[in-house]
């Protein structure tokens, strides 16, 4: 599948920043399943920084942007080609060891409820386990947008039984109490049948299956990434994974604006 994607984020502030740095995880990831054709990422008033790949595989690159300034806009737009890999992240240069991902963070520590619902699940193999926790997962939580954020915890999410794409991923921990190593995935996910563009920023989960590496659950959507996901990176949590970190220089109170659309070109 061949699709363009257009993706801004404005942050405007009250009162004008002396400054702003960003760490910017926004380029797809280099795997078999996907193929850049063109990708630009700018930030109006701004300067790009040092860049490199980490441990994970991902693409990081630092902006700045000096003061004073009340509005800071940061713009992806760009094409790619996709195809199915029945989820299966396959030809993905990374070297951090599947097994660092079995640790828990404050966002995805599980509480007595998420214990249970992995000690309730079983598989023939690591494969079969995985899919199991995923699909009940789907049944414990709700797909509901505004009830849930990224900083909600994976037991909140549970608990709750209802959210949105963000902690669909944590929610997922119950692999790593099943010996299972599992992280947080971000992304953008073609969903209109008719091509049309549409918000489209979208998350889900990486377990480490063994022998078959890394392979992708949307329990959001029971299914595993097909070519209608776009993979810009991973981390331990919502946090850890966003496509966007900053730090600004200032009293402003901070407003954002994003705007994600993915959009069918013709084949």
């Amino acid at each position: 599948m061949k699709l363009q994607i257009t993706h801004e984020t404005t942050y405007r502030y009250d009162a004008p920043i002396l400054g702003l740095v960003q760490s910017l995880r926004l380029t797809p990831s280099v795997f078999e399943g996907q193929r850049v054709a063109d990708w630009t990422v700018t930030v109006d008033g701004g300067h790009r920084g040092s860049a490199f790949r980490d441990g994970a595989g991902d693409w990081i690159e630092s902006w700045s942007v000096r003061g004073p300034v009340s509005e800071v806009t940061v713009s992806i737009h760009g094409r790619i080609e996709t195809r199915d890999t029945a989820g299966v992240l396959r030809g993905h240069r990374e070297t951090i060891n599947p097994l660092a991902y079995l640790r828990d963070t404050p966002l995805s520590a599980p509480d007595a409820a998420l214990r249970d619902l992995a000690a309730g699940v079983a598989g023939e193999d690591a494969l079969d386990l995985s899919h199991r926790l995923s699909a009940e997962i789907s049944d414990a939580i709700l797909y509901r947008p505004g009830v849930t954020e990224s900083r909600t915890t994976a037991a909140e999410a549970l608990a709750l039984g209802e959210g949105v794409s963000g902690p669909y991923p944590c929610a997922d921990r119950p692999c790593a109490g099943a010996g299972l190593p599992a992280r947080y995935v971000s992304g953008y996910l073609h969903s209109n049948i008719d091509g049309a563009p549409h918000d489209a920023a979208h998350a889900w989960a990486e377990i480490h299956t063994g022998s078959l590496g890394w392979v992708g659950f949307d329990a959001a959507n029971r299914c595993c990434p097909d070519d209608r996901y776009v993979r810009l990176g991973s981390g331990y949590d919502a946090a850890d994974a966003a496509p966007i970190v900053g730090r600004t220089v200032g009293q402003g109170a901070e407003r954002l604006d994003i705007r994600v659309a993915v959009e069918e070109m013709d084949q």
